[in-house]
């Protein structure tokens, strides 16, 4: 019986039998040593020149052929233990020695030894970068992630119900993959964005606690936190919920589990305007989306770490410096900063330029006190305000942002992100949890000179039908908020979700609000409204991105090398030449024709 190498602790002395493949081999002259590797570890087998049919054996392998042998297990001499393996006290004496299989030159690195191959050939060779012990630590770890969640999911009575791969089109804010029907000429199915029809039609076929492990299809630009085009989501819907925090409630126990017991990691929230949105009883702010936006520049703040946006516009509402006469005026205090050299503040001033801003004004708090450009064109007042307001210190800088709200924001948000990898405020072995909550219902399209839906038309508004009716003016219109939330991990959003629209009177309003009639609402979601006039209960739920949470809680910086086989950055994959070109006859089945690009 084959024995894996974990296991081969408990038959010292005994005969055993193993297979795998050769992770090295040493030739010491009278004897040969091979590290032998399976998924489970390495075993060091010992071939004596006595065995002459296993030593000639021995002499002609190579890493990675693939071998069988048999033999007693015994224990090393003591200055031959390897305290890096879990079999580095053992050895096995091996008495027959078989070749399973043979292996060419390897393209690319097998072994976790600090020598990586580039992404491309690992890509390209991704069933032998699978055989590195960190590969198969990570596909392990996932099974062992997929399994908590579900046993979770059992425990809290939700039923796992698997829906249609081949779907209709519907808006999810991305494009869609399209299927072309053999079947039925000029028609196409969809791939699902997410199964966010199928979830709330399982509501009203009664069905209270829904939720799967769910394949989602996406044609969004990949990234180094989202795959391209196919990723899984811990997908899940509740039945007579009207209220968010329901939903909250039922699920944020599995983030913490997954943050303290299965990653071992320290749950934390270090900023201080967070920590007030911390509901009595509870561990995870609720922060609501403009607090999350003036306080930190982005609706994903990473709450590891404090430095804040610091308003500083009443300070500056008269000030003779004409940089900060505008709108709004905030600063940053980055702890430290001081020490940054010129060429460093040139790099985050060019980076602010790119994000929109004019430059990067700042103060450096010394020994010999503050030093900027800008000193001279501030009064005595506007200085000592800054250095309280901001809590600087010796060794400290401000760096401020002065344009519109939105700018500022958008600018200092990112620049908090940058100078905390900078400064290395971001430890792995804390993560920071967060729920964004009552995201804008609508916002303002500035390009079409109109209104339009914030995220979707299938979250409830906050105040309902009501809410709807007494909005008349535009900014009344822009005040409506959505029972909407989205769950933050370490400046991630890993989660969104939020309590549906299942009223018809209510869908066709928010509709009717952006000058959408009935008629095209029912064209657009016929299915789903018809469904709802049948007795639909109030229903809530959201959609945990799996692969991003999983790339989170093992210190993962690419998404790609948490998935067994992902596409590159351009959305190939060059394992198995895709996307490719189809034969004539194929294209002739689906009714389809691929036209030449135009010069």
């Amino acid at each position: 019986m084959r024995i894996l190498t974990d296991e081969l602790n408990k038959f010292l002395g005994k005969e055993v039998e193993v297979e795998g493949w050769v992770n090295s081999r040493r030739d010491h002259g009278g004897l040969i040593f091979i590290d032998l590797r399976d998924s489970r570890g390495i075993v060091q087998l010992v071939v004596t020149p006595e065995n002459e049919k296993a030593f000639k054996l021995a002499e002609s392998v190579r890493d990675e052929f693939v071998l069988k042998a048999a033999g007693k297990m015994r224990e090393r001499a003591p200055e031959l233990v390897n305290p890096n393996i879990a079999t580095g006290k053992i050895e096995l004496v091996v008495s027959e020695l078989e070749l399973l299989n043979k292996s060419e030159p390897l393209p690319v690195n097998t072994h976790d030894d600090g020598a990586e191959s580039s992404e491309e050939l690992r890509l390209k060779y991704r069933y032998l970068d699978l055989r590195r012990p960190k590969m198969q630590k990570i596909l392990k770890r996932r099974s062992e992630y997929y399994r908590f969640i579900r046993e979770y999911m059992y425990e809290r009575g939700f039923t796992e119900v698997t829906t249609p791969i081949l779907a209709n089109s519907s808006p999810e804010g991305a494009r869609d993959f399209l299927v072309p029907s053999r079947l039925h000429p000029g028609k196409f199915y969809a791939l699902p964005q997410a199964p966010q029809q199928f979830k709330q039609l399982l509501m009203v076929g009664g069905v209270e606690k829904y939720f799967q492990i769910a394949p989602c299809f996406r044609d969004e630009d990949p990234r180094a936190d989202r795959l391209y085009g196919d990723f899984y989501q811990l997908d899940f819907e509740m039945s007579f919920v009207n209220d968010g925090e329901v939903v909250r409630q039922e699920i944020q126990p599995l983030y913490e589990k997954l943050v303290t017991e299965f990653a071992g990691k320290k749950l934390v929230c270090n900023s201080k305007t967070a920590r007030e949105y911390i509901p009595k009883g509870e561990t995870v702010p609720r922060i609501p989306y403009e607090v999350a936006m003036n306080t930190y520049g982005v609706d994903k703040p990473d709450l590891r770490y404090e430095m804040e946006l610091i308003e500083l516009t009443e300070v500056f509402k008269d000030t003779d410096f004409k940089v900060f006469k505008q709108p709004c005026v905030k600063a940053l205090c980055v702890k430290g900063g001081a020490k940054l050299t010129r060429r460093e503040i040139d790099e985050f001033t060019e980076k602010a330029r790119k994000l929109g801003a004019g430059g990067l004004a700042y103060i450096l708090y010394t020994e010999e006190g503050e030093k900027s450009p800008i000193l001279k064109f501030m009064s005595e007042t506007e200085i000592k305000e800054v250095k309280k307001k901001c809590n600087a210190g010796v060794g400290d800088a401000v760096f401020f942002g002065a344009d519109s709200r939105e700018v500022v924001n958008k600018v200092l948000g990112q620049l908090r992100i940058a100078f905390a990898d900078h400064m290395g405020l971001k430890k792995s072995s804390e993560v920071a949890l967060a729920w964004v909550v009552d995201f804008p219902f609508y916002e303002w399209d500035d390009k079409a000179k109109k209104l339009d839906f914030g995220h979707n038309p299938f979250s409830m508004p906050k105040g309902g039908l009501k809410a709807l009716e007494e909005a008349e003016t535009t900014e009344q219109k822009l005040a409506i908020v959505a029972d909407q939330y989205d769950m933050v991990m370490n400046g991630y959003e890993v989660a969104s979700g939020a309590v549906r629209n299942y009223n018809p009177e209510i869908m066709y309003k928010v509709f009717n609000i952006l000058g959408y009639n009935n008629d095209y609402v029912e064209a657009r979601f016929g299915g789903m409204l018809s469904a709802f006039k049948f007795g639909a209960p109030p229903h809530a739920g959201a959609a945990p991105g799996l692969d991003r949470i999983f790339m989170v809680l093992e210190d993962q910086e690419n998404i790609r090398d948490i998935v067994a086989f992902p596409k590159n950055g351009n959305g190939v994959d060059l394992m198995m030449n895709s996307p490719s070109e189809v034969d004539a006859v194929q294209l002739e089945e689906a009714h389809l024709a691929v036209l030449p690009e135009e010069e």
